[in-house]
């Protein structure tokens, strides 16, 4: 019974910290968001812009069908970050910080 309830508990710790860098990564990018359309748009919209593309490339990386040979280190960078974005949305999306 008791590595049951150290395992749960561990668990419930694991959820918070996920959530609470999800809700905070949230924040800082909505911050860094305003910060830099104050400060020049054209350069915050391009830079938004490219972020999307990278993430959308990494995207399809991970579902396209599999070639042979080796894939490129930025097919793999892309794709990781696209995994990493897609669990930070997932938990962010629980967040009730807006």
């Amino acid at each position: 019974m008791g590595s049951f309830l150290k395992e749960s508990l561990v668990e419930l710790v694991g959820e918070v910290v996920l959530k609470v860098i999800a809700c905070l990564t949230v924040g800082g990018l909505a911050l860094a968001f305003v910060w830099g359309w104050e400060r020049s748009p054209l350069v915050t919209g391009g830079l938004g812009g490219a972020l999307l593309a990278f993430l959308g490339y990494g995207g399809w990386e991970l579902v396209r069908p599999a070639r042979p040979g080796r894939r490129g280190r930025l097919a793999g960078v892309a794709a990781a970050t696209f995994a990493v974005a897609a669990l930070l949305v997932a938990y962010a999306w629980s967040c009730k910080c807006s």
